[in-house]
């Protein structure tokens, strides 16, 4: 694949439509009756110069196929060997083309999003490989996914149950990220160390603008690219897309220029376009293409960039922290999703998880902790245990490429956790440790380390995944370890280049106003090499020293990022000097004036309102208690009205912003029903009728199967106090126009994803005029724009779940 071009074929539903699909049917099943006709598709794409057709089986998993008559293995058996067939006559002809068992994703969210379990998907996944490879399938190509762990749970399945080489490609908008929030980045990093053969982007978007967000991917990934955009952009009027295959193939030579060495087309292309691109491109080799630049560990929206000052908070380690054990044992997720937040906010960029407290059931534990945790933050995290099996556990529902912590130089231990590592493609953080203890000197620890990284080599771990922890020992036990410590730091960073990692706090156990021994020792560490430091950021002194280092060190450039930190800091404090000056001259020099707790309390009394704060982080047990007890003060429509909605309103505002991302929006939503659920049980316990802003109905129209994004504008509606009548998704027109009449429902939603059902959203609405119910209509969906909801009679376009708010706002009040 680095050597040969590879063409993939096109969008087999613009073909399928052309051939009498019907809006709404699964491409899958059409194939059971229609194999001829699928597998003349096939062969007019090898014939155009397509060497590596997809099957069709994106939409063969079993939730569905529901209702078709059909088990997921006759379905993906069949196509399969339909596909199989076209290339075997197509071989008589002279032409050799591969077969790739085409997998979509299932379309339902996962937990702690949605509902389906990630093993229930893995499952379901599995189902669909065993019966692919079996049918005959060369290798198996996961696509158009916006969700990086069930693209992992979907990869794990294929690597786990066949042999097939695994190829994954995710559909991104025009800002970078995935519906969900990915990165480019993110996948990249993660994906490569699950191991797939070959990672890329397909859908959604045109070449010219998927083309940045390659860019950005190549930066993080040797793996080879695969690009298969739609035809540009779609026109809802028509259906149609706005690029000709001429353009297109002249748009896709950028990529090939890049070194992308696998090419096709997705919505809107067809034999055309594909006949087009393979002549285009025969002069290209992706044997060119640059190797990457970057490295990192991440989450499924952020990077903790190798080569820069990486903080790992240390509060979730229950060690020595009984509050926490007692958390862990009680299973309050709500408390250590409390410490996630607040080390996060404090400025960690990775946070280490520890689930070791005694009594509890750790290999259960860590996937509840790590989901907990994952869900309130977007950080990458560093999986800290002694035990195999709790390492596993966790590495199996982490989202996102963590550090495995933690290895050393004892025999058992490589030859346990190394292959964990190598096989999920985590960093790992080795101690420079061994049988016989901590070495007492810094030659002693290089030698242990040596011995990781040999081991590491061994299993195909890559050198600069390979964190070394050179242990910090206790100075008022040990004071010339710390030494030592600083001179295995320098050696393991300047000599063998490898990265660094020290829990700092252990140097200063035992002494008086720790944190001037700790900070000092942090900033020697950080000067010697140290670039993972495990420290408490929440501590002032901690951060100060930090921000003061990236200064010093270049990393933060024009000192940027301490300027925006510090100046408010700054002015306050001459603000306080100020008054401090003005309140003794006015007291006549007696010095009485605001004391130092009268102005700490005067701030405090204009922080963030506690219940907004914690449904803004999505915390949902501490919305629960902060509304339990605001009932005993005040009135329950205040509550909604004066701090969950406007709670809400920050929450939106940060999500248009960019800023926050559809998991972050939907974790403030379910804690705001927390809230909400508390308040409406209080209001029928008082005999008090409960107050709706109005009932609204959502579909998804006639022929379109695609409820996702509905499902989501239907939690939020709700959450800002709305009564929503879910129709569903393939709802016929007419079930809307009664629903409308029968309920007295003065706003409808009507959504489509799909170019071929937007006629049944316009007959939709057509029908309501016609029925004479005085109501308004909003519309959305990816095909969806505000010129085209006017033109078809819609009220209202809504490109998201807060523009839906505001339309209801608006309607309704």
């Amino acid at each position: 694949m680095k050597e040969q071009l590879i063409i993939l074929d096109g969008g087999m539903g613009t073909d399928l439509q052309h051939s009498g699909l019907k809006p709404g049917e699964n491409p899958a099943v059409y194939g059971m009756t229609h194999a001829a006709e699928i597998r003349d598709i096939h062969m007019k794409y090898i014939k155009k110069g397509t060497n590596c057709i997809y099957t069709n089986t994106f939409g063969a998993s079993g939730n569905k196929l529901k209702g078709s008559g059909y088990s997921v293995d006759e379905v993906v058996q069949r196509n399969v060997e339909t596909a199989v067939e076209a290339v075997r006559l197509m071989r008589e002809q002279g032409r050799e083309c591969m077969v790739a068992l085409d997998v979509g994703p299932l379309g339902e969210l996962l937990e702690p999003l949605g509902t389906l379990p990630f093993e229930e998907a893995y499952r379901a996944y599995a189902e669909i490989v065993e019966a692919g490879e079996k049918a005959g399938a060369d290798l198996v190509v996961f696509e158009t996914f916006t969700d990086l762990y069930e693209m992992k749970a979907a990869v794990l399945a294929a690597k786990e149950h066949s042999n097939l080489p695994i190829w994954s490609t995710m559909s991104f908008e025009a800002n970078g990220r995935t519906f969900l929030g990915t990165s480019a980045a993110a996948m990249a990093l993660t994906l490569e160390g699950l191991g797939v053969a070959a990672l890329g982007i397909n859908c959604s978007l045109g070449p010219k603008e998927i083309l940045p967000i390659a860019e950005s991917m190549m930066e993080w990934t040797n793996l080879p690219m695969i690009i298969k955009p739609n035809a540009g952009l779609p026109d809802p009027r028509t259906g149609k897309y706005d690029i000709t295959a001429v353009e297109f193939a002249e748009e896709m030579v950028p990529f090939l220029e890049k070194g992308v060495g696998i090419v096709g087309g997705c919505c809107g292309t067809n034999t055309d376009f594909i006949r087009a691109l393979s002549h285009k491109s025969s002069h290209y080799n992706p044997a060119g293409r640059i190797p990457k630049s970057r490295n990192g560990v991440c989450s499924a929206g952020s990077v903790a960039e190798y080569g820069k000052l990486n903080i790992i908070g240390e509060r979730i380690n229950p060690t020595g922290k009984k509050k926490l054990q007692q958390a862990l044992r009680d299973g309050d997720m709500d408390y250590i999703k409390k410490l996630a937040v607040e080390q996060y906010e404090s400025g960690a960029q990775i946070l280490d998880v520890n689930v070791g407290a005694p009594g509890v059931d750790e290999v259960a534990l860590m996937p509840k902790v790590i989901q907990a945790v994952q869900s309130v933050t977007d950080i990458p995290l560093q999986l800290d245990s002694v035990d195999q099996e709790v390492l596993r556990a966790g590495l199996r529902v982490v989202n996102g490429r963590p550090i495995v912590n933690s290895v050393n130089g004892e025999r058992e231990r490589l030859d346990s956790v190394l292959p964990l590592v190598a096989d999920y493609g985590t960093a790992v953080l080795g101690l420079a440790m061994d049988e016989d203890g901590i070495p007492e000197d810094a030659e002693g620890r290089i030698q242990v380390a040596e011995r990781i990284l040999r081991e590491a080599d061994r299993y195909g771990i890559p050198r600069e995944d390979v964190i070394v922890d050179c242990l910090t020992l206790t100075v008022s036990a040990q004071q010339e370890q710390a030494r030592e410590t600083l001179r295995a730091v320098r050696r393991i960073h300047d000599e063998f280049g490898l990265h660094c990692a020290l829990g700092v706090s252990n140097i200063s156990f035992g002494l008086p106003m720790r944190r001037y021994i700790t900070t000092s020792f942090l900033t020697q560490a950080m000067g010697a090499g140290l670039d993972f430091p495990i420290v408490n950021i929440n501590e002032k002194a901690i951060r100060d020293a930090v921000a003061a280092f990236r200064v010093l060190s270049g990393e933060d450039a024009d000192s940027g990022n301490y300027i925006r930190d510090y100046a408010a800091e700054e002015a306050e404090r001459k603000a306080k000097l100020k008054a401090a000056k003005e309140n003794k001259s006015d007291a006549g020099g007696t010095g009485k004036g605001v004391t130092g707790s009268d102005v700490s309390g005067a701030k405090n009394d204009s922080k963030e309102d506690p219940l907004q704060a914690a449904v803004i982080k999505g915390l949902e047990q501490e919305t629960r208690e902060i509304t339990k007890k605001l009932l005993l003060q005040e009135e329950a429509m205040s509550i909604i009205s004066e701090r969950i909605i406007p709670a809400l309103d920050k929450v939106g505002a940060l999500y248009e912003s960019g800023e926050f991302f559809l998991p972050q929006l939907l974790n403030a939503a379910t804690a705001a029903c927390a809230g909400l659920d508390l308040i409406k049980k209080e209001i029928a316990a008082s005999g008090t009728r409960q107050v709706s802003k109005g009932r609204i109905i959502l579909a998804t129209v006639e022929g379109d199967i695609h409820d996702i994004g509905k499902n989501i504008v239907k939690v939020v509606l709700e959450n800002y106090g709305y009564d929503v009548l879910d129709l569903g998704r393939d709802v016929p027109v007419q079930t809307v126009v009664d629903a409308a009449v029968e309920n007295d429902v003065y706003l409808i939603g009507l959504s489509a994803l799909m170019t071929t059902t937007v006629p049944a959203m316009k007959a939709t609405i057509d029908a309501l005029r016609e029925a004479g119910h005085p109501c308004k209509i909003m519309v959305g969906g990816a095909v969806m724009t505000p010129e085209y909801a006017e033109e078809i009679g819609a009220d209202y376009y809504s490109k998201d779940a807060q523009g839906a708010v505001a339309i209801a706002k608006e309607v309704l009040g």
